[in-house]
């Protein structure tokens, strides 16, 4: 590659960045970022909703005259070569590499939408960007009731910031426990009682199915009942669900003209007929690749986009990396997986044989609260055992600790850690190794066992 040679990455994200910062002055790169704040690590939003971060805290390193911000890329003209973008300009390239990321997914909830509307209405807040960091964060009050929908890895999070905040928190999971695609029962069970320590109402096993608004005709829904709060509550259905970049581009309750009164949430209408009140709801279920742009240009795209070892589409002059891009069937939607496969990129494109073979990717998650309440917790690879596989446990009640590995013959396949993870660096390295554990207890405990 030469310095003259053109490269266009789509995406002003964690992936993108880090592979201009990789590529340097090997070559004339261009980042189109359409987010107007400066570039920012995602994983630390829960620590600017919950008020221990400032925003700036968790900005990214500037990334120079490459990044073009606020600028949003409408199509790719692969004949051309070119990246027509919403400003009117046109960026030319030798390489393309789409770098979207993924959106927040909106569950089909009734009420969520009126007939053909694309408002979400007041106090319905998704959480995947900075703008829906702030706007959820001026709208917290200490003793408002949230209802937060989804109790995976963000939900989790953005509970956890909430409850810091002084919210009467209610999440809802529709699936058997918290976390499931990370922790195994017994350790969901440990971060269920943890939070609700901290205060938060917690139900499992019940979907949700509508939101109730004001500022809009009330019909009933069919089937409803007013109630109680339920003893069971759970996160939306996630079939059919629409992608967040195709339904609001607005913030929650921004109308797009006329003077018709915002609708404002007010409660939340559970599956079983009951109602959860609310003053603001939080939609926490999940991310979907953003692959319109690939598909709009004939590219393969499956779930995200599809592509090989080197990272190419089918296209061989365009590559994608990060929240977008399928990798052997797999897209990962983890900021380990993006940075490696910006690495690997960055590495091909200046001439130097790679190829990107996939990640082992590690989930940590810290809840932080007040006094002694804090809770680590990391998990890797297969943390539900398959029949034939063993498995070796260690938990400490009075420590609040929890220690599990799996094994699969003399390799070790996953692990889920909470409390203590003062050894995970050394079990991670075991995994990515695919070495034989020598000492499988020195490698779970500080004292080698003893």
């Amino acid at each position: 590659m030469t310095s003259d040679k053109r490269v266009v990455v789509i995406g002003g994200g964690l992936a993108g960045l880090r592979l201009a910062q990789r590529l340097g002055p090997a070559a004339a790169v261009t980042v189109l970022g359409e987010e107007t704040h400066a570039p920012y690590n995602r994983v630390l939003l829960a620590e600017v909703l919950a008020g221990r971060y400032a925003p700036e805290v968790t900005a990214l390193p500037a990334p120079g005259p490459a990044l073009r911000r606020g600028v949003r890329a409408v199509r790719v003209d692969r004949d051309e070569r070119a990246v027509h973008c919403d400003d009117g300009t046109v960026a030319r390239y030798d390489t393309l590499v789409l770098a979207t990321g993924s959106n927040a997914v909106l569950p089909p909830l009734r009420g969520l939408f009126e007939p053909e509307g694309r408002d979400l209405p007041d106090g319905v807040h998704a959480f995947r960007t900075m703008d829906d960091c702030l706007a959820l964060s001026a709208a917290v009050r200490p003793g408002a009731r949230v209802v937060v929908i989804g109790g995976g890895l963000l939900g989790v999070s953005a509970t956890r910031a909430l409850a810091a905040r002084g919210a009467q928190v209610v999440l809802t999971q529709q699936g058997e426990r918290l976390m499931e695609r990370q922790l195994d029962a017994d350790a969901s069970a440990l971060l269920h009682a943890h939070l609700t320590g901290l205060g938060v109402e917690i139900h499992t096993e019940c979907r949700v199915r509508g939101l109730l608004t004001t500022g809009s005709p009330a019909a009933p829904l069919p089937g409803l009942r007013p109630g109680p709060r339920a003893s069971n509550a759970g996160e939306a259905d996630s079939s059919a669900r629409p992608a967040f970049e195709d339904r609001v581009r607005a913030e929650p309750g921004k109308r797009r003209g006329g003077t018709k009164t915002p609708r404002k949430v007010t409660g939340v209408e559970l599956a079983d007929g009951y109602r959860l009140d609310a003053d603001l709801v939080v939609l926490a279920c999940g991310v979907r690749p953003r692959i319109g742009l690939a598909r709009a240009a004939g590219l393969d795209v499956r779930t995200g986009i599809v592509v090989d070892d080197h990272l190419r589409t089918s296209d061989p002059r365009i590559h994608a990396i990060g929240d977008c891009a399928e990798h052997a069937g797999q897209v990962y939607g983890l900021a380990g997986a993006a940075l490696e496969q910006a690495d690997a990129l960055a590495t091909l494109l200046t001439g130097e044989p790679t190829q990107y073979t996939g990640t082992r990717a590690l989930t940590r998650l810290t809840l932080t609260a007040d006094g002694d309440r804090t809770l680590d917790l990391a998990a890797f690879g297969e943390t539900t055992a398959l029949p034939g596989d063993d498995v070796v446990r260690l938990a400490d009640a009075t420590r609040r600790t929890y220690r599990k590995v799996v094994l699969r013959g003399d390799r070790l396949v996953g692990g889920v850690l909470l409390g203590e993870l003062s050894t995970v660096g050394a079990l991670a390295r075991t995994w990515e190794g695919e070495e034989s554990p020598d000492d499988l207890f020195h490698l779970l405990t500080d004292d080698g066992g003893h």
